[in-house]
């Protein structure tokens, strides 16, 4: 049981505050009850995962009259399900070499709650410190390969990449008014259901990064409506003379659509057209269940 856990490593935290720099975060997501609305609204739960660690670690440290702040490693984070329960993904018989085992075909739908993810992880880096993809080539990786063959992207590389390359620098606080939904999440472990009923999960999940060095502001934008295209409008104050220097958006009209050594392009990242810049202002409209990125020159 999560929370039992949480309790437990506030306790131990209690004895061991002054040796412990980091405290060790894992979450994988999952769609078993084929549920989408669920699904993408899984990681507004690894952001509460996030900051009930952060808060038990601060009450030990104010308990304590202590500065020190414990920062968080999510070493272990990634979409994972398809392959986790069968035992015949995990192991093979016999000593092969490099056995085919935990090869997850992900899909346009595992890619936008892998961007979620992303996004959680970009708006807690006041405390997150290190966030290690797991894993990164076949093993339930972006990245796939064929024996003696050729390798390609999977459908979750895009939003890592996109991370990777724009998400550097400083990120910002954003205050987000979108319309809601309901949704419940699903998590079984071993023998038991869990379930998360979520009452409000905004349609738009959004983080900002500022990467002065490089006089960029990053946009990363993911529209969980499944069915209805957003109007986004971002106020960047402080930023003014912004120019739009690109847009790219990662969606498929098959949420199951998947690249595969036949189709490796299935699904892949298309310029985003619709972006309007004046000022601090920029307007853009998102696709149905889709992945944006915007990049604006910040003057």
């Amino acid at each position: 049981d999560l929370s039992l856990d949480i309790r437990e490593g506030g306790a131990v935290l209690e004895h061991t505050f002054d040796h412990v720099d980091y405290i060790s975060l894992h979450t994988y997501l999952n769609n078993y009850a084929g549920d989408s609305e669920g699904f993408l609204a899984s990681p507004d739960l690894m952001d509460a995962f996030i900051e009930e660690v952060v808060a038990i670690a601060d009450a030990v440290a104010a308990r304590r009259r202590s500065r020190k702040r414990i920062m968080l490693s999510f070493d272990e984070w990634n979409v994972w399900y398809r392959t986790r329960r069968r035992s015949a993904d995990r192991v093979k018989p016999g000593w092969p070499v490099a056995p085919r085992i935990l090869e997850e075909v992900y899909t346009m739908e595992d890619a936008l709650a892998f961007g979620g993810a992303v996004i959680s992880l970009l708006n807690h880096a006041d405390r997150v410190k290190a966030a290690c993809l797991a894993q990164l080539v076949n093993a339930i990786a972006p990245i796939m390969t064929e024996p003696g063959g050729p390798a390609w992207r999977q459908t979750i590389f895009h939003p890592f990449s996109d991370m990777s390359n724009f998400g550097r620098g400083r990120v910002l606080q954003v205050r987000v008014d979108s319309p809601t939904y309901s949704a419940t999440y699903y998590d079984p472990r071993g023998s038991d259901d869990h379930r998360y009923p979520l009452a409000a999960v905004p349609y738009l999940k959004t983080a900002v990064v500022h990467d002065a060095q490089g006089g960029h502001l990053t946009i990363f934008a993911l529209n969980r409506h499944l069915g209805e295209s957003m109007p986004l409008e971002l106020v960047a104050r402080g930023f003014q003379g912004l120019r739009l220097e690109g847009g790219t958006q990662l969606r498929h009209v098959d949420l199951h659509a998947a690249n595969t050594l036949e189709q490796q392009d299935r699904v892949r990242p298309a310029a985003l057209h619709v972006v309007d810049v004046a000022g601090d202002r920029v307007k853009a409209e998102l696709a149905p269940a889709s992945w944006n990125v915007i990049r604006l020159r910040a003057g």
